[in-house]
């Protein structure tokens, strides 16, 4: 069966628009769990997914569950998962997906912000819930139910009812609860462009928790996208071969995923021919890397730049350089206004450093509140005060990153506000200065966390992996190439070789991980300029 675009211009929600592809594309593959040397292959066809989250949403009523209710999945990414959610919308409910790598504490959060009336688990994980996470299911129960020939009326919903909750990193922090509603799934699915066409076959390597699967559900519906989804743990070899099997047309991965796979000595010689387009984001990667992806893949290579709050935000073009592609984040995608300001919240002139402020209609509602106390049937309530902390009442969503607006809009990102470090009174932003040590064919990699000083305060620490181990670079030379582009004051302090950069589970480089390290570091400079004798 050929696919085909769903229009959905009439539609008001996310039930509605499954409710027509089930009928237009009933026989495409909606998802796809590949092949693995210890399991078959799964798909779920468009129709199949209707049949099955109806029969799941019935299921969840006689669970109790039903207008504005919360159902919290704890699941690795899977064709479950996506019954799951569906069935929740059907009733009604509000999906808040919980990464399964979550600790207990930061589950336990949300858990308790939330007063979910049913959680949804892995088989063998119910015994690490605590008491505030409502009646546990598992989904073994999901799927047993999602089998039956239940019949289910979705509960009328209007375009404006909250859908789900996306809940940040939490690298700063306990995590916040994005809260958004049909209408922010509709406008997402009007600005993702060059990454969506009519029967395309996406390769996702993201939890399924995360903003990029749970806001796009609008687009790849209508789009009739198969979603791909890459074994769990991700692993180099077993996404490639799910992209070769699968014919993936669309990949989409974060940098350190494409440097593992171009590493892969069978990834030369794969048949890739299916692809259209190439997507990263997350971090940067280098031009070289950027070049040799392009080259092998033989399609464009972009990159997307977002935030859990404003779900869609600037994106480099097929056609744009490998520079650009290298070292900017693009220009604002359909529907998307940027505005970079300083401190008073004034705007400032393109080459400046601002902080960057996103606009659309596809943003969060706001950060939700703690639900205990609040009576059974009515809406999340949002956190006003800390909701104004990051969104204005004229839409503007003040992310936590810094950058640059060249004169042609392209947006280059030098740091976030938890990042960025003052040197003497001087700040410094991390990611300007990794950009310039990424320049050093000596290092593979590099991330710069600050660590803290008794005399300057705080003083960059460059953790870097050596591109050869018997040859790493030295910190002189990383002073040299810093000081030869940016000030004098932004040049690292202290180097540490590592093996390799400590990451999240997002594939982010965790620099928080790293700051114990960087410290440490630091303290053992300082002792050394005091110790007598010394330089």
């Amino acid at each position: 069966m050929v696919a085909v675009a769903v229009p959905t211009s009439d539609l008001s929600t996310i039930v509605e628009v499954l409710d027509r592809a089930a009928v237009m594309n009933a026989e495409v593959e909606a998802y796809v769990e590949p092949a693995t040397e210890t399991s078959v292959r799964r798909s779920m066809t468009f129709a199949e997914w209707h049949t099955r989250a109806t029969a799941a949403a019935a299921w969840l009523s006689e669970l109790g569950v039903g207008a504005n209710d919360v159902v919290c999945i704890v699941m690795a990414p899977s064709i479950d998962f996506a019954v799951a959610s569906q069935a929740v919308a059907r009733v009604g409910g509000i999906v808040s997906g919980v990464n399964p790598r979550m600790g207990a504490t930061e589950r336990g959060t949300i858990f308790d912000r939330m007063q979910p009336m049913v959680t949804l688990v892995e088989d063998d994980h119910v015994a690490d819930l605590g008491p505030s996470a409502g009646l546990v299911a598992t989904r073994s129960s999901l799927v047993d139910a999602s089998w039956s020939a239940s019949e289910y009326e979705p509960l009328p919903r209007a375009s404006t009812d909250p859908v789900a909750v996306v809940w940040t990193s939490g690298t700063t922090g306990a995590p916040k609860g994005a809260l958004f509603d049909h209408e922010s799934l509709k406008a997402v699915a009007a600005g993702t462009d060059v990454l969506s066409q009519p029967g395309d076959r996406r390769l996702s390597p993201l939890p399924f928790s995360h903003v990029s699967y749970v806001t796009r559900a609008w687009d790849e519906i209508a789009h009739a996208v198969t979603t791909v989804i890459s074994p769990s743990p991700w692993k180099a070899p077993s996404a490639l071969k799910a992209m070769v099997a699968e014919r993936i047309t669309v990949a989409q991965g974060v940098p350190t995923q494409w440097a593992l796979l171009l590493g892969l000595d069978e990834f030369e010689n794969a048949d890739l021919s299916s692809l259209r387009v190439a997507g990263t984001g997350a971090a940067r990667m280098a031009a070289s890397d950027v070049a040799r992806l392009r080259t092998r893949l033989k399609v464009p290579v972009v990159v997307r730049y977002t935030s859990t709050e404003t779900s869609l935000g600037t994106g480099t073009r097929p056609g744009d350089s490998d520079e650009i592609v290298a070292t900017t984040v693009g220009r604002p995608v359909t529907g998307v206004e940027i505005l970079l300001v300083d401190p008073e919240g004034g705007a400032v002139a393109p080459g400046e450093v601002g902080r960057v402020q996103l606009r659309s209609a596809a943003s969060m509602k706001g950060y939700v509140a703690s639900r205990v106390g609040l009576e059974r049937g009515l809406p999340p309530v949002i956190d006003i005060g800390l909701t104004t902390q990051a969104l204005g009442d004229d839409g503007w969503v003040t992310t936590g990153d810094f950058g640059v607006l060249d004169h042609s809009g392209n947006l280059t990102l030098v740091g976030r506000d938890n990042e960025m470090y003052q040197r003497g009174g001087y700040n410094v932003y991390p990611a300007e200065v990794e950009k310039c040590l990424e320049q050093l064919t000596s290092v593979a990699a590099v991330a710069v966390v600050a660590g803290n000083d008794p005399i300057l305060g705080e003083v960059g620490v460059a953790f870097v992996v050596a591109s050869s181990i018997g040859d790493p670079p030295r910190l002189d030379d990383l002073r040299r190439t810093v000081g030869a582009e940016l000030a004098d004051y932004k040049a690292p302090d202290v180097m540490v070789v590592l093996a390799e950069l400590p990451v999240t589970s997002m594939g982010k480089i965790d620099k928080r991980g790293l700051l114990q390290a960087a410290n440490e570091a630091a303290a053992e400079r300082s002792e050394g300029l005091r110790a007598p004798g010394s330089d």
